[in-house]
């Protein structure tokens, strides 16, 4: 069977039918890995054991007709700061190397009991607190669409597993846009689940309060397959889907300036599909996102820095200068600030719910320039910053609004859109997400 360009859905039909080894996989997988010219910038380690032991079980399971979900026996990477039961789980930073776990995180072991093959753990931006996926400290994983630029970040080893085709399916995480920038780059579907939806128990930090969980995957249809898997529920019933009666808003605050000229075509085409389709598309005007964007830097950076602050100060030399001076950013910020921060937030969230109730989805732009090149990054300064601080501008909005949020492909190299839906809204979300991706192929 060609694996190349498979969903992990499809892969685990085959194995439901007994057509594909899922030992013969994992170990396809894992070969492929170890002689991808990329490979060590991509994966931090591989799991074989763990893999093929795992795979040898669901082998058994699919003979016996006793599997454990529609992905059991397929398998997936993780970023390397969701912890592995004895294994290196070290955040993309020389501050934990070395550092291993006793104990599987709460979502890989729901993964696990679901049946999916753990091989590897995959490289992310220092301690997830950035979205290019640069890392001079560890390794930097290239963009699928060019190779001399970065795949953006921090889950740029689990964009690059699925894009490169050494993996079926990725687990990372997403603070400010850490899934779906990556996703969108390397012409991936990402869902940033809801914050609090997902356990974080075993997940190595970086703002609690807006850290999640999520899959990059080939498919709308894995991403619902692997939501259910990491918190052990029942996937969301995709059968029927469409865009017929399906009202999207069409973001048209700052989301929409400076756009890349190519995101900005990319960007015009997939709506006017979306409308073809059947789904109507308002532009509405949320001026108060703004104001929720200019207050990002007051509630990331204290959280990170509080959260890592005696760690980073033993040995802050062993940092990225650049990330080590966004942590520290949020050193002299007031607490008074910070909760007065917090509440304006809260309103903001109040207001869009308000204005949005009555749409399935809110549109954008998923990034809205393209990957950067290498060489231009590791210039770092003023181009390091300013390409951060852009490429996140868009992703941030679900993080502050507290939104369910889905990226796709336009067809476009590098070009996403997003769909931003309700708080905990994921399986209506993945339903006009899987109508959209039909109308977007």
């Amino acid at each position: 069977m060609d694996l190349q360009g498979k969903t992990a859905a499809e892969l685990g039909r085959a194995i439901g039918a007994q057509e594909l080894d899922p030992v013969e996989l994992a170990t396809a997988f894992l070969d492929a890995a170890e002689l991808h010219e990329f490979g060590d910038r991509i994966y931090a380690r591989l799991t074989r054991d763990r893999a093929i032991s795992e795979a040898a079980a669901a082998r058994d399971r699919a003979i016996s007709g006793q599997r454990l979900s529609a992905l059991d026996g397929v398998p997936i990477s993780w970023k390397d700061l969701v912890d592995s039961a004895g294994v290196a789980t070290e955040g993309g930073t020389a501050l934990l190397e070395g550092r291993v776990p006793d104990q599987d995180a709460e979502v890989l072991r729901n993964a696990t009991a679901a049946g999916l093959v753990c091989i590897g753990k995959t490289h992310l931006s220092e301690l997830a607190f950035s979205g290019l996926g640069y890392n001079p400290v560890t390794a930097t994983t290239p963009c699928v669409n060019n190779h001399a630029a970065v795949s953006g970040g921090s889950s740029s080893g689990a964009a690059g597993s699925v894009a490169f085709g050494i993996a079926a399916a990725a687990i990372g995480s997403d603070t400010g846009g850490s899934v779906r920038v990556p996703a969108a780059w390397n012409d991936l579907v990402g869902l940033k689940t809801t914050s609090g939806r997902l356990p974080l128990k075993g997940v190595v930090p970086l703002c609690a309060r807006f850290d999640t969980v999520g899959p990059l995957t080939h498919s709308v249809e894995d991403a619902s397959l692997i939501l259910a898997a990491l918190e052990g529920s029942k996937p969301v019933d995709l059968r029927g889907v469409s865009l017929q009666g399906v009202r999207l808003a069409s973001l048209q605050t700052s989301v929409r300036d400076d756009l890349a000229p190519a995101v900005a075509a990319a960007y015009q085409s997939a709506c006017e599909r979306l409308q073809s389709a059947g789904a109507e598309i308002v532009a509405v005007e949320f001026a108060e996102i703004q104001e929720a964007l200019e207050l990002a830097p007051v509630l990331f950076a204290p959280e990170a820095y509080g959260t890592w602050k005696s760690t980073i100060e033993a040995s802050p030399d062993k940092m990225f200068p650049e990330i080590l001076e966004r942590f520290r950013s949020g050193a002299n910020v007031l607490a008074s600030d910070y909760i007065a921060a917090w509440q304006a937030i809260d309103d903001i969230r109040a207001k869009w719910s308000e204005t949005f109730a009555g749409f399935d989805a809110v549109l954008c732009p998923t990034s809205p320039n393209l990957p950067p090149n290498l060489a231009d990054i590791e210039k770092h300064g003023d181009a390091y910053k300013t390409a951060n601080l852009m490429t996140l501008r868009n992703t941030r909005v679900g993080n502050l609004m507290g939104l369910s949020a889905l990226t796709l492909p336009t067809g476009v190299p590098s070009c996403g859109i997003t769909l931003m839906g309700k708080a905990f809204g994921e399986e209506a979300l993945l339903r006009v997400g899987a109508a959209s991706e039909e109308a977007l192929r």
